[in-house]
């Protein structure tokens, strides 16, 4: 995926490895759904969405999809991480073989859309 040159978000899901397509859709879904005006783009060679700065993106990695966002708290590293998920300062893996937590998602991102329209 390193060489590749992804124009919009669905370029770089369909490109993507088959066994991570479906979380990427997912993931692509829960934002737009939850933020209609979201633009979606390719910022840094991977999905990004914006709404007053930006919101949320994703990427794919070996193993895992890794899902990146500034709204997420120590609390929600906590909830996660006792689901079966890795978390970073900002980001939530989500391996092939694990479910999205759209529950946890969508609150995140209503969230960090609060504060981008601060």
């Amino acid at each position: 995926m390193k060489d590749l040159k992804p124009k919009t978000v669905d370029e770089y899901i369909n490109a993507a490895p088959e066994e991570s397509r479906k979380i990427m859709q997912e993931l692509k879904k829960i934002i737009e759904s939850t933020i209609p005006n979201a633009e979606g783009g390719i910022s840094w060679n991977v999905p990004i969405y914006k709404y007053n700065g930006i919101l949320a993106g994703f990427d794919v990695a070996k193993k895992h999809v890794s899902f990146g966002i500034d709204s997420l708290k120590d609390e929600d590293r906590r909830i996660l991480e006792e689901k079966g998920y890795k978390t970073g300062k900002k980001t939530i893996q989500i391996r092939f073989e694990q479910n999205v937590p759209a529950v946890e998602i969508k609150r995140l991102i209503m969230e960090q859309a609060k504060l981008n329209e601060v």
